[in-house]
């Protein structure tokens, strides 16, 4: 039997990524969505970036730009006492810039099929923006948040690049699921990696299957 640590790592590191591009990615979607400014397209271009960069590249970046003598991983070192590279906070961050686009992109088509209409009938009928987004756009675009939030987490359950490169490999801190898969592979161990491998599997179909079934019972709006 093998050993489940890097499971329940895995799917700790998946929520907090998930939790937290919910929090930032849906009001920077929102903002794309709605805006008219002329550097929307380079911040697309910019969101969409780990979708056609290899994760090693952007995993050698991220290891440059944590590590201890950068100022950000100087700052969280600081701050906490503890490296951001070789740490789970570190995967957290890896993982959120990796699984941006993820996030982000759903939702961003999920407002703009909103359209303009829904907010200003709301903004007629005095609601604050923030009252129409939560009231309004949030409850019309609920396939969109449930499409990111599950792309998401299941996008960072196999992440393998990023991770090796930003946490590498150390048991009980660092060693994800996908990592373990591959040493039980690189040691000949089979049976184990068998185990993982098809319990990844399983998840992954549970996950489109979940995906296309929310797609079919919240239609799209648009405005």
């Amino acid at each position: 039997m093998p050993d489940l640590g890097p499971l329940w790592l895995t799917l700790g590191l998946a929520a907090s990524t998930t939790a937290i591009l919910l929090l930032l990615g849906a009001p920077f979607a929102w903002w794309l969505a709605q805006t008219r400014s002329p550097f929307k397209p380079v911040l697309e271009a910019i969101t969409a970036l780990p979708l056609v960069l290899p994760p090693t590249v952007i995993g050698f970046y991220l290891l440059i730009a944590l590590n201890p003598t950068a100022p950000i991983g100087a700052f969280w070192v600081t701050l906490t006492g503890d490296t951001l590279t070789f740490s789970f906070a570190g995967l957290v961050v890896a993982s959120v810039i990796y699984s941006l686009p993820f996030m982000v992109q759903p939702l961003q088509s999920a407002f703009e099929a909103i359209g303009r209409g829904p907010m200003e009938a709301a903004a007629s009928l005095r609601a604050s923006p923030l009252d129409a987004f939560f009231t309004v756009a949030a409850p019309l675009s609920a396939r969109g948040f449930i499409t990111a939030s599950v792309l998401t987490f299941a996008h960072t359950i196999g992440e393998f690049g990023v991770v090796l490169m930003v946490g590498g490999n150390i048991p009980g801190r660092t060693k994800v699921v996908s990592i373990a898969i591959y040493e039980h592979v690189e040691t000949l161990r089979y049976a184990q990696a068998h185990v993982l491998s098809a319990v990844l599997l399983i998840f992954s179909f549970l996950v489109l299957l979940f995906v296309y079934a929310a797609n079919k019972r919240y239609p799209v709006h648009v405005g």
